[in-house]
């Protein structure tokens, strides 16, 4: 329980820090500035992604493990209907939206492009995932590899994980040598000839990102199966790994300050920037996850027993923040709550683009406003649980279910 706990601590984490990200006002937010992707190539869609792997690993194995294969796949393949209603009844609501807010076309029109309920044949490739819409990118990826989870979880649970990793380390490979262009460049042609969309828009290449889903699929199978024991494989007297993890990030973090501020030299970017291209999920971004993934891993499981007081007091910082009730309560809801981060960001991005521009005081107002609005989702769903019989909100809470 309590490293579910965790998990969904640094779900709601993510979560949060993905909503100021993705809060965009005419001049920019300054909270955007305090966020670990600063810092390092590591970003809360990342993280967001793994765990999502991880969950779906540890969950599901065991159903199959106690039901069989079928059952589990069909179970994985109903979450992933579920996953599909929620991606295309966000799109819908923000279209209903883009018609009856005034100026609400010309106001999301880099967001939506020409997407319209007006125009049917700009549907068909939002329906299909061949346009996204921006910041609806996520489910998309997530739903397409959960079609392929059942297949992958079978095959962890009858000892091919290795196999597995191997086969998804040369997709990954496939994806930085834009193989997949075989395929996208001929179906954009399509889509801008044929549907007045403007081409194949989408914000990460599958091939890529799939590593860090599967990565996380393999992790929760093994967990299920009990062929993982963390409290040996992240073991306080064996610190190479978290050291040297330590170094990989130390080594890139002034490369990600010069990114992130545009201080790189021209000469050096040019040749840099072809191994941390983002939408493919990089060498740069693939080794900084590994490294900032373990050393948090380390610091969490191993770190409340080593016997240097600091790293004592590192691990115990980290427990306490991902064990927040707040966090928690977001994470333990993460379908609903990313579903309605993209509302807020549309209706703020809205409001923004209506009023002159703000001062900073206002939209920290605002953003903060939004983080509390976050939570509007996790509290119905958690209305029972929370208020439960015994406060006057109780009954009436129930008798609205």
């Amino acid at each position: 329980m309590r490293r579910l706990d965790v998990i969904d601590g640094m779900r709601g984490y993510f979560l949060v820090f993905m909503l100021i990200n993705h809060l965009v006002f005419a001049g920019g937010l300054w909270l955007v500035e305090i966020n670990h992707r600063n810092l390092a190539f590591v970003e809360d869609a990342q993280g967001f992604v793994f765990l999502s792997g991880l969950l779906t690993g540890m969950v599901y194995a065991r159903k199959m493990i106690k039901d069989g294969y079928i059952v589990g796949r069909d179970r994985i393949w109903s979450r992933a209907l579920e996953l599909y209603k929620y991606a295309m009844g966000i799109i819908l609501v923000v279209l209903i939206l883009q018609i009856a807010l005034p100026s609400g076309a010309a106001a999301w029109q880099n967001w939506l492009g020409p997407t319209s309920l007006f125009d049917v044949a700009t549907l068909a490739p939002v329906a299909t995932f061949l346009v996204q819409p921006t910041f609806m990118d996520i489910l998309p990826q997530y739903i397409v590899y959960m079609l392929f989870a059942p297949m992958v979880i079978w095959l962890c649970l009858r000892g091919q994980w290795l196999g597995v990793m191997i086969g998804s380390l040369l997709i990954w490979l496939s994806a930085q040598l834009g193989l997949q262009r075989l395929i996208t460049y001929p179906l954009n042609e399509w889509i801008a000839g044929n549907t007045g969309q403007e081409g194949l828009r989408v914000s990460f290449n599958l091939l890529g990102w799939q590593i860090v889903f599967f990565a996380g699929i393999v992790a929760g199978t093994l967990t299920s199966m009990q062929k993982i024991e963390w409290q040996k494989v992240f073991d306080p007297n064996r610190a190479t790994l978290a050291w040297t993890a330590l170094a990989i990030t130390l080594f890139f973090l002034p490369l990600r300050i010069a990114t992130a501020h545009g201080l790189m030299p021209g000469v050096v970017l040019e040749k840099f920037g072809l191994m941390e291209v983002r939408a493919d999920f990089g060498p740069v971004y693939l080794i900084n996850f590994a490294a900032v993934a373990y050393g948090l891993a380390w610091l969490l499981i191993a770190g409340p027993r080593h016997q240097n007081a600091t790293i004592q007091k590192i691990a115990a910082f980290l427990t306490s923040l991902f064990t927040l009730n707040f966090l928690q309560l977001l994470g333990r809801h993460s379908l609903q709550i990313y579903v309605w981060h993209v509302l807020i960001v549309y209706v703020v991005y809205y409001l923004d683009g209506r009023s002159p521009e703000l001062s900073q005081l206002t939209k920290t107002v605002i953003a903060l406003a939004a983080l509390a609005l976050l939570t509007l989702p996790a509290l119905w769903r958690d209305r029972e649980r929370l208020f439960g019989q015994s406060t006057l909100l109780g009954p009436w809470l129930k008798g609205t279910a």
